[in-house]
Parts: structure tokens; C-alpha cells; sequence
């Protein structure tokens, strides 16, 4: 049993995150499926099948992440992998548009409720599971950070005149991804001097809740490279921001 890789997914009771999470169980690694909601949680841990466990936990309620990582210590006693995949675009449940929801998120327009609630969970969320988490990946002879931000958050490419989705960059979800990012290398320059392996994964533009599935990728394209960089063994890279293999996104 101690051979067997522990995951947490966060985020895993849909899209991207569900998906990684079957993928990572069908190579053999015990998935904790995160799931704010409960019920949802259950219901997609038993659509994966053994392996798949569900877990409560809220990225923005410090007592849900508290009880998730006291949880794991007591059943597992350490995690191997930790992929930070919760985050939300905006808060109306995905029912604008894309048009409609740039004109409303720009910089002049944007409401601060909405970018407060963004980051909350985008940023601050993934911050929070990480101080928890750690200890625990402390204990694994293997362990790996993935984080899965956006292209759509890269300053270098949103400040180049060609860059298609400049337009969308806004305070909100694309400046969430920004400062994810930032917080991402803080804990790559962190980890350095250790053996934890932290990366930063977009899983490009993705049919999900998230965009109203007006992605124009498969969940399962998307997964694609968070699942392999998520399954890179002890001698993989780190510090690295990919979007596919040998692809990487200038930060």
C-alpha cells in the first residue's frame, strides 16, 4: 500500500479537475477527490470506481482545508501529489456570455465584490491548501506541487499588441491567474533548496463550467498535460509553466 501514490485534486467533482483525477486514478494513484459540495464529491468518486476518494474541501473555508489535511495525515499519513485545479471565472454560475462578460470585467467596470471572490478562491484558495498540504508533502519521498493556472494570465504575452485574448485581460479571472502565478513562483523559490518539484500547468482553452463550455478544447485535451506532468517521476523538472510538452508559456 505504501508504494501507492496519494493525490488530492481540488476542484475534481467537475471538468478538468474530475477528468485528471480519473486519468490519474487509471495509472494507479489514490485520488482524494476535493469537492466543496458533499454530495458531488460522492457522486464523482464513484463514477471514477476504486481509487477515487471523496473528500470535502472548500478552498476558501480554513476549516474545511484544516479538517481535509488532518483527514489525510490520519488515513495516509503524508501526500505525494497536490494539483491546486479550484478556481471559478466569476460568480454568476457561467450564465453570460463571453462577449458580455468582457464588457463587464474591464478595469473600469468590473465589480470589486467579484474580483474579491475570484481571488479568493483562484489565489488566496490555492495558497491556503498549499500551507496546509505541505507538511504532508513534507512526508512523501516524491512529491509534486501542480498548479493549474492560464495563459490568459502571462504578462508577456497580454502585453504583445497580437496576443489574441489581450482584449479579455481583465482584474478579475485573468489577473487572478497573474498573481497565481506569482504565488506559484514564490513556492517554487521556496521548495528549491528540497526534493518537492512544484509546476505550473494551463490547460489551455477548455470546454468547462467555467467559460460557459464555450472552450474550444475537450476536457480530455485539456488534461492532457496536467495529468503528465502531474505523472512525471522524482527526476522530472520543476519550476517549470507548460502548456503542452516542450511548450512553455513566458510568464
Amino acid at each position: 500500500m505504501d508504494h501507492v501514490r496519494v493525490a488530492l485534486v481540488t476542484g475534481a467533482n467537475q471538468g478538468v479537475g474530475f477528468e485528471v483525477a480519473k486519468e490519474l486514478v487509471a495509472h494507479g494513484v489514490t485520488v482524494l477527490v476535493g469537492s466543496r459540495n458533499v454530495e458531488r464529491g460522492e457522486a464523482a468518486a464513484q463514477q471514477i470506481g476504486p481509487g477515487a476518494i471523496p473528500i470535502q474541501l472548500d478552498v476558501t473555508d480554513a476549516a474545511s482545508i484544516s479538517a481535509a489535511a488532518d483527514g489525510i495525515r490520519t488515513e495516509f499519513g503524508r501526500l505525494d501529489l497536490l494539483v491546486n485545479n479550484a478556481a471559478i471565472s466569476n460568480t454568476s454560475a457561467g450564465a453570460r456570455s463571453l462577449q458580455e462578460y468582457t464588457a463587464t470585467s474591464r478595469a473600469s467596470n468590473v465589480s470589486l465584490d467579484e474580483v474579491r471572490a475570484i481571488w479568493e478562491t483562484n489565489v488566496f484558495g490555492v495558497l491556503a491548501v498549499y500551507q496546509a498540504m505541505l507538511p504532508l508533502l513534507r512526508e512523501s519521498s516524491d512529491a509534486r506541487i501542480v498548479n493549474v493556472s492560464s495563459g490568459v494570465g502571462s504578462l508577456t504575452m497580454n502585453a504583445d499588441p497580437s496576443y489574441p485574448s489581450r482584449a479579455m485581460f481583465s482584474p478579475g479571472y485573468s489577473a487572478s491567474k497573474t498573481a497565481l502565478n506569482a504565488v506559484t513562483l514564490a513556492m517554487m523559490l521556496e521548495l528549491e533548496p528540497t526534493d518537492i518539484k512544484v509546476n505550473l500547468v494551463s490547460p489551455g482553452f477548455t470546454k468547462t463550467n467555467l467559460n460557459g463550455y464555450e472552450g474550444t478544447q475537450s476536457v480530455e485535451e485539456g488534461s492532457r498535460e496536467v495529468v503528465r506532468v502531474a505523472l512525471l517521476g522524482p527526476d522530472g523538472p520543476t519550476g517549470t509553466f507548460t502548456r503542452w510538452e516542450n511548450a512553455t508559456i513566458p510568464w
